[in-house]
Formats: C-alpha cells, sequence, structure tokens
C-alpha cells in the first residue's frame, strides 16, 4: 500500500494569505451581526485587515531566501512578495475609494468588502502560483468575486450588461486557457512549470502540441489583460461597473493576469521562445495601436479610460515579446514589465479617484463635464493633469520611467523585430499624448459647462487614496532607481 506523505507547509511563508483569509472570514461574519447604521465598521476592519497582511510580506522580503512548497508548485519569493505587496497595497487604495462611494449609493457594504478581499486573496495566491492548476485555482478564486462586482449596481441596465459580458467572456477565456493546460500537460506530464520547463528544453518530440498549448493559454489570459482583439469587454465592464471597482478590474484584474504570463513565460516556457514570442509582438502592436486610435474618439471619461488601460496593456506586453535567449536582455525585459505594473497602478488609481471626487459634484462622467475645473477644484486639476500625463510618459513623472524601461527592453534585446515594436511603441506615446492633454485642456481651459463653481468636497478616505497615488507617481517619477532595483530583485531569471 503507498503510503501517504503529508506535504511540505512553511506557515512562516503562508502568513499573507493566512491573514488575509483571517480578515476575509471576520468581514464576512462582521457584517452578519452589525447594525445596518454601523456597516462602515466592516470597510475598516477590512482595510485594517489589509495592512496587517502586509507586515508578514515586509518580514519576509527581510528575510531574504525563497521558500518553495509542494514540490516547486508555489515558491514564496522576492518576486511573489513584490506582486502580493502591489495586490494588497491595490486592494487597500480600492477600499479607500469605495468607502463613501458604496455606503452613499444604496450597495450593500459588508458584501463589497468582503467580495473584493477573496479577489485579492485569489490575486496574492497567484503571485506564489508555480504550477498549472494553481494559476487556475488562483484566477478563478479573483475572477468570481470580480464578476459579482461587476454588477453591483443591480437595478442598473449597464451594470447587468457589463456584468453578463464580463462573465461570458471570462468563462470562455478560461475554457480555452484550460484546454491548452491540458495540451501541455499532456505532452510535458506534468503542472509544475519548473519540471515543463526540463520537457520543453529537453525534447522536441511534441512540439506541435505544446506550441499549441501555449497558443491557447496566451489566448485566455490575453482576455485577462484586455489584449486586442480580446478586450470587447473591458469598455463595456468599466463603464457599468462602480467606478471604484472598474478602478480595481483596470489595476488588480490586469496585473494579476501579467503576473500569471510572467511566471509562464519566465518559469514555465522560458528558452522556446520561438513558440510565444511571435504571438506577444501581435499582440502588443495591435493592443497598443487600436487602444490609443479608439481612445481619440471617447466623449466619456470611464471608456476613455479603459482604452487608455488597453494601450497601456501592450506597452507592458512589449518587453515580453522582445525576450529571447540572451539572458541579460531578458533580465532588462522583467524589470521593465514589472516596474511598469507597479508605476501604471498607482497612475490609473488615481486617475480613477479623480473621476469618483469630480463626479460627485458633477453626476457626470462626460469628458465635457471637466470644463473649467481649475476654477472651483484647482486641487483635484492638478493631480489629474499628473495622473493624465503620468500615463502618457511626461517627465518627471513615474509613467515616464516606465516606459523608458520598455524602449530599454527594446533596444537590449538588439533585434530588428524589437526594433520595430519600440518604433511602433514611440508612435503610439505621441497618439496617447493627444488624448492625454485634451482632458486637461478641458480642466485648464475650457468653461465651466454649468457655471456651477461649487467646490467639490472630497471625503478624507478619498483624499488618502488620491494622496498615496500621487506621492508613488512623483516618487518614481523622480528616483527611478529605487524601483528600478525592486524590480532587479524580484527577478525570475537566474
Amino acid at each position: 500500500m503507498p503510503v501517504f506523505h503529508a506535504p511540505y507547509l512553511d506557515y512562516a511563508a503562508l502568513a499573507p494569505e493566512i491573514v488575509l483569509t483571517g480578515v476575509v472570514i471576520a468581514v464576512l461574519v462582521l457584517d452578519l451581526v452589525v447594525d445596518e447604521t454601523r456597516k462602515y465598521l466592516v470597510t475598516q476592519i477590512a482595510g485594517v485587515g489589509v495592512l496587517a497582511s502586509l507586515v508578514p510580506i515586509v518580514w519576509l522580503a527581510a528575510n531574504g531566501h525563497d521558500r518553495p512548497m509542494f514540490g516547486g508548485a508555489y515558491v514564496v519569493d522576492n518576486f511573489a512578495l513584490l506582486m502580493k505587496g502591489l495586490f494588497l497595497a491595490t486592494g487597500y487604495v480600492v477600499l479607500l475609494m469605495g468607502t463613501n462611494y458604496i455606503s452613499e449609493g444604496d450597495y450593500y457594504e459588508g458584501e463589497f468588502s468582503f467580495l473584493l478581499l477573496s479577489s485579492v486573496l485569489g490575486m496574492v495566491v497567484m503571485s506564489s502560483a508555480r504550477d498549472l492548476i494553481t494559476i487556475f485555482v488562483a484566477l478563478e478564486l479573483l475572477s468570481v468575486p470580480a464578476y459579482m462586482l461587476a454588477g453591483w449596481r443591480k437595478r442598473d441596465l449597464k451594470s447587468n450588461e457589463a456584468a453578463l459580458k464580463y462573465y461570458l467572456l471570462g468563462v470562455l477565456a478560461t475554457g480555452v486557457m484550460l484546454y491548452g493546460m491540458s495540451l501541455v500537460f499532456g505532452a510535458t506530464g506534468t503542472t509544475v512549470l519548473v519540471q515543463i520547463s526540463r520537457h520543453l528544453n529537453g525534447a522536441s518530440g511534441a512540439r506541435q502540441v505544446v506550441a499549441l498549448g501555449i497558443f491557447f493559454i496566451v489566448v485566455g489570459f490575453a482576455f485577462k489583460v484586455s489584449a486586442v482583439p480580446f478586450h470587447f469587454w473591458a469598455p463595456d465592464t468599466y463603464e457599468g461597473a462602480p467606478t471604484p471597482v472598474t478602478a480595481f478590474l483596470s489595476v488588480g484584474s490586469k496585473a494579476a493576469g501579467f503576473v500569471a504570463l510572467l511566471q509562464l513565460i519566465y518559469v514555465g516556457f522560458f528558452g522556446r521562445h520561438d513558440l510565444w514570442a511571435p504571438l506577444f509582438w501581435v499582440l502588443a502592436a495591435a493592443t497598443m495601436t487600436v487602444g490609443n486610435l479608439v481612445a481619440l474618439r471617447q466623449t466619456n471619461i470611464v471608456r476613455l479610460l479603459a482604452y487608455s488601460s488597453v494601450a497601456q496593456a501592450g506597452f507592458i506586453l512589449v518587453p515580453l515579446a522582445v525576450v529571447g535567449d540572451n539572458t541579460q536582455a531578458a533580465r532588462s525585459a522583467l524589470t521593465a514589465s514589472i516596474v511598469y505594473l507597479l508605476i501604471y497602478a498607482a497612475m490609473n488609481l488615481g486617475a480613477f479617484a479623480i473621476v469618483i471626487a469630480v463626479a460627485r459634484k458633477t453626476r457626470s462622467g462626460e469628458v465635457e463635464s471637466y470644463g473649467g475645473l481649475f476654477q472651483y477644484a484647482p486641487g483635484l486639476t492638478v493631480l489629474m493633469t499628473f495622473f493624465m500625463f503620468s500615463l502618457a510618459g511626461i517627465p518627471p513623472l513615474g509613467g515616464w520611467f516606465a516606459k523608458f524601461l520598455v524602449f530599454r527592453a527594446a533596444l537590449d534585446a538588439g533585434t530588428p523585430w524589437a526594433v520595430v515594436l519600440a518604433v511602433i511603441a514611440g508612435v503610439n506615446s505621441v497618439i496617447a499624448l493627444f488624448y492625454y492633454a485634451s482632458v486637461a485642456r478641458q480642466m485648464w481651459m475650457s468653461p465651466v459647462p454649468d457655471e456651477d463653481r461649487t467646490p467639490v468636497q472630497v471625503p478624507p478616505a478619498l483624499a488618502a487614496a488620491l494622496a498615496i497615488s500621487v506621492v508613488f507617481v512623483v516618487a518614481i517619477g523622480v528616483y527611478p532607481q529605487a524601483f528600478a532595483r525592486l524590480g532587479d530583485l524580484a527577478s525570475l531569471v537566474r
């Protein structure tokens, strides 16, 4: 009879997941027992719990060594810790953004915090997942609550449509991805990424099957990161969902998809760039171009930011498209992707926080409603200008460094195709500046549409979210070396 051996569990390494799981349970129970007039306690406990989950991450980072479990299927290393910190920080900022939005909007406040934290837990697990099954479980844990959050305006037909599109296309993408995973497992006989890499680099007998499997896996995750042509759900879902949820989807959900792709490429499929690099090249070029060109025509600020998010995904895909056999170029590409994710999170969360603040007064999402904003909300105007120009990559704001690393990664690759992609990225940066600057022009130069110059009231929680975002955007732009160092330390290339 075979003897069962219990798997080794490093509870110190699992401390962030354990703490966050405890917070999720506490939020669920607290929501059941507190009175409707005190639901704010649920959000406060959720926020404190997210900050508490960051404490073991800092301790583990200071400890300084990798902690693999389950035969390499779950690994806590510098990359995982950095991404877990990103997801927890994103969850905390979104909780701040949603504190007054949810309580004042006749939404179920307790369930919002529970679902948000459940999705963040899936993202935290995704950061350490080095196994196809673990990646799938983490993806479902982060996606299912997100489907429900997208339809949180239950009496709004546009929100219902947003949730339905997100759910149906998400299920389709998951099915495609699972089919690809089954092909890779069938060709290699394992689901652990490190062992898959050994099989792919050691034999070529099942090359066609593996190539098809990688193709379907990339297509599945292309939906999650809203890459063209799998982006159709994003604008409608972003517009129909509550704005804090939109911010969460555009940052957390997208970053989780990229984290999975980075682990798949650099751990599981590294060395076989001939199978996946051409696909990423096409996705990057198409995503940047289509996202920016369609954003030019948008009159709604949320839809504009949605297509901006699509275009930004294209920039993050550029380093993946130019990875080759050169180890130094691979490290440069990975650093570019990681740092871009960190900077993008701060820029986009800040922009959506401004959208929430302005909509409290104007009750409109149209770009024209930002006309003359400087006359009655100069502080918000300055901050929105920071975020818009940072997204465009204008120095000295953080976005310029993100784009600089992308261009450096493409040039480090040194191939003609990489240079062509860098040129496409440069052209798209110019196109993007036009619609980002158009928002700034409305705020600084256009008249107030309704002549109402009543100051915008910004709640303390939303002000805190704005402060966190702008500090990161400015700090990264002024002192980028520290964040580049984080990207180098979190490298998956050995």
